[in-house]
C-alpha cells in the first residue's frame, strides 16, 4: 500500500505512520531521510540537490520531488511506503502526479487548532536522547524526568503557543489546500485525529480496509 500523510502539525502524523508501518510492513520515508539517502548512493539527482545544498541554496520542488520519484522506484519500494513530510504544498502535490509518483489513499488526521494547542502545551521532549511525553497522555513516572536517560525534560520551542499558532497558520495556507486536491481524485481518507493514538490506529485501519 502506498500512502501519504496529511494533517495539522501535531495532530500525530508520526506517530501514526510508525503505527500504520508496522501494521501494513511498508517502510515510512520522510523528504529528509529521502534526500540523505539520494546523496549518500550517488543517485545523480540527489547530486543534483546536492549543489543547491552546498550552495546554501533550498532545493527546488521539481528537484526534491525528482529525488522522491527515484528514490520509490527501488525494487525494496515496490510493495509500498508511507510518505511523511511530502507532498508540503499544492505545488508539490500536482508535480508528484505528473512526475507519475502514484499513491493508494491520501491519509488525513483532522483535529481542531483548539485542541492541537492544548496538546502542544502538554508535550515535553527529552534534550538528550530525544524520547517524547504528554503531561496528560503518557506522563514520565517521574516528573519532568525522562524514562528513559533521566535527563530533565523541556518544551521544544515549536511547542510554545506563539510557534504553535504560526505553524498552524502555514499549514492552513500551504498545506491544506492539498486535501481537496486527493479528495477530488477520490485517494482521501479523513479520520478524527481528537481521540486516544490507540483509537486513531484502530479508525485509520479500518478507512484502510476499503482501499483498492
Amino acid at each position: 500500500m502506498k500512502l501519504i500523510m496529511l494533517g495539522p502539525p501535531g495532530a500525530g502524523k508520526g506517530t501514526q505512520a510508525a503505527k500504520l508501518s508496522v501494521s501494513l510492513s511498508v517502510p515510512t520515508l520522510s523528504t529528509g531521510h529521502i534526500l540523505r539517502t539520494a546523496i549518500k548512493e550517488g543517485l545523480p539527482v540527489g547530486l543534483q540537490a546536492k549543489e543547491f545544498m552546498d550552495a546554501g541554496k533550498l532545493v527546488p520542488d521539481d528537484v526534491v520531488l525528482g529525488v522522491v520519484k527515484d528514490f520509490l522506484a527501488k525494487d525494496e519500494f515496490r510493495d509500498g511506503y508511507i510518505l511523511d513530510g511530502v507532498p508540503r504544498t499544492l505545488a508539490q502535490a500536482e508535480i508528484l502526479e505528473k512526475l507519475g509518483v502514484q499513491i493508494d489513499a491520501a491519509v488525513s488526521i483532522e483535529i481542531s487548532d483548539e485542541i492541537i494547542e492544548h496538546r502542544m502545551q502538554a508535550r515535553r521532549v527529552c534534550p538528550k536522547c530525544g524520547a517524547s511525553f504528554s503531561l496528560e497522555a503518557n506522563p514520565p513516572k517521574v516528573e519532568n524526568i525522562c524514562d528513559e536517560c533521566g535527563e530533565t525534560l523541556v518544551i521544544r520551542d515549536d511547542d510554545k503557543p506563539e510557534t504553535v499558532r504560526q505553524r498552524l497558520a502555514v499549514y492552513h495556507a500551504e498545506t491544506e489546500p492539498i486535501i481537496d486536491f486527493y479528495k477530488q481524485r477520490g485517494k482521501l481518507i479523513a479520520v478524527d485525529g481528537t481521540s486516544s493514538v490507540e483509537e486513531t490506529t484502530k479508525k485509520l485501519m479500518k478507512a484502510l480496509e476499503n482501499v483498492k
